[in-house]
């Protein structure tokens, strides 16, 4: 179903996976280079969420019949949309449920390496912190278990708003902006 969500800038449609035509499109997928890296939609280009440039989208996107902002689940690729709308880009749309869904519904991926989520690593990243917080707040100061509260907070703010600072924060780790190209030549010496 192609809906389109009024926002204040304009509207930004969705398209679930089966709807969505490839041919004339501009596949915009604002994943981390280690998640696009590890599987995705063939003839996306890869525009991190973190470097997102409207005037680049807009350059890339002129002649085409839509730009299709793709991401994990839909959530990133519907807060790039808005960005993009905002700065006066039209003919937006989100693929709904993401490469997620484009992957159920049974469509092909390009695949390379396997990498870890970024939803995984939060989850590893805030449970580490309670965990520690727990632990130090037992055996050092009860003032520790601060540190709990602060992640279970910002855990209740994410489910609120759709929106994780933990997850943009570890999006920008230099694990998940190195490409494939990157990996292959880091530790090569030259003679």
């Amino acid at each position: 179903m192609n809906e389109a969500k009024n926002d204040s800038q304009g509207a930004i449609g969705n398209i679930s996976p089966t709807q969505l035509q490839t041919p004339g499109s501009l596949l915009l997928d604002v994943r981390t280079p280690a998640e696009f890296e590890e599987a995705h939609i063939e003839g996306s280009i890869l525009h991190p969420l973190s470097e997102l440039s409207p005037g680049e989208v807009k350059a890339m996107s002129e002649g085409k019949s839509a730009c299709v902002v793709i991401c994990r689940s839909g959530n990133r690729a519907r807060q790039a949309a808005e960005k993009l709308v905002a700065q006066g880009i039209r003919n937006l749309q989100v693929l709904e449920g993401g490469v997620l869904a484009w992957e159920a519904a049974g469509l092909p991926l390009n695949r390379g390496a396997k990498m870890m989520s970024l939803e995984r690593q939060v989850r590893i990243a805030a449970g580490a912190l309670v965990f520690t917080g727990a632990v130090l707040g037992f055996f050092v100061s009860p003032a520790w278990i601060g540190l709990c509260a602060f992640v279970g907070a910002g855990l209740v703010f994410a489910g609120i708003t759709d929106t994780c600072g933990m997850g943009m924060l570890i999006a920008r780790m230099p694990w998940n902006n190195r490409r494939r190209t990157e990996i292959g030549t880091c530790c090569s010496a030259s003679r």
